[in-house]
């Protein structure tokens, strides 16, 4: 296990690892990402940045995917119904709007909050946009943290 771990955290393979793990943990399977970020950074340091980067770029799309889902999900249901539907039992998220999906970051609503900003139709680009600072700031401060209490570095 430790050989294979090593192999994807070379910068080659690392990067595009944590992009795909990152990704797909924003969709509604259920994938943590961060050890794959934490543990990139811990056997190369010097990608800090670029993890962090890529991480949130990767799970910043699949939130785009997830609103998608949820866009098209809400138009199914209003086909299938023949009106449109109305979610009233959401009211604080429409109120707050794409502002709300700076808590996309949150485990267990946060991934599902991106669908449903999509079945609410909320803009997608203000909702992305605020997705990406609230994933951003969440690997941020994971990893800062997760290095300041397990320093040193991992294979030696």
């Amino acid at each position: 296990m430790h050989q294979l771990m090593q192999w994807l955290a070379l910068p080659q393979f690392g990067l595009s690892t944590v992009f795909v793990v990152s990704f797909i943990s924003a969709t509604l399977l259920p994938l943590g990402s961060e050890p794959a970020v934490f543990g990139l950074i811990k056997l190369n340091p010097e990608m800090y940045w670029p993890a962090i980067l890529v991480a949130t770029v990767g799970n910043t799309l699949g939130g785009g995917v997830s609103w998608w889902m949820g866009l098209g999900a809400h138009k199914a249901v209003d086909r299938a119904r023949g009106h449109a539907t109305n979610v009233r039992a959401l009211a604080w998220l429409e109120r707050f709007g794409a502002r709300a999906c700076l808590l996309s970051w949150l485990p267990v609503v946060g991934d599902p909050l991106c669908a449903v900003a999509g079945w609410l139709k909320l803009p997608f680009w203000p909702c992305l946009a605020y997705m990406a600072v609230g994933k951003f700031m969440r690997y941020l401060v994971m990893t800062t943290v997760l290095l300041h209490f397990m320093p040193g570095q991992l294979g030696t």
